[in-house]
């Protein structure tokens, strides 16, 4: 893999965080393929199961970022902070990648900042010539107790 390539595919999840940490679900939208696939997975040992607490196409995201202002949910900011640990060739136009995710919480009421949720997202970028586009994300968390009102992706 080229550096320029590997500099775009890290810049795509970059921005990706940005985008949703500023609520700007337009921006994000844009930084995703037309068959884009989302999801939020966990393993529970109580139950001993994978669960699955998101899982969406393109059209369920733009739905889901169109009803969360009608969602009763927490409006503390959170901040999403990823490093990309691997990017491997999948198959032609497409690679994969994981990254670490670390997700922070500011209280509105004071104004503390706390760890919020642990994970890693598991990404699938297909390189075209329009540039790095997220064909896939898959959001792994270590974190199960999110508490309620938490409806935006991480």
């Amino acid at each position: 893999m080229q550096s320029e390539q590997r500099y775009a595919i890290e810049e795509l999840i970059y921005r990706s965080c940005l985008a949703l940490d500023a609520k700007d679900y337009t921006a994000f939208l844009a930084l995703c393929d037309a068959d884009f696939h989302y999801a939020i997975t966990t393993y529970s040992p109580e139950l001993r199961r994978e669960q699955v607490w998101l899982d969406h196409d393109r059209g369920g995201m733009q739905t889901l970022f169109t009803n969360l202002p009608r969602h009763n949910s927490d409006h503390s900011p959170i901040t999403r902070h990823a490093t990309v640990y691997t990017v491997e060739p999948g198959t032609d136009s497409e690679v994969n990648v994981v990254s670490a995710l670390q997700v922070f919480r500011t209280q509105l009421d004071g104004g503390a900042t706390e760890l919020f949720a642990v994970g890693r997202l598991h990404d699938t970028v297909r390189l075209n010539e329009d540039g790095a586009k997220l064909a896939r994300r898959t959001v792994r968390l270590e974190t199960r107790q999110l508490g309620y009102g938490y409806h935006v992706p991480f």
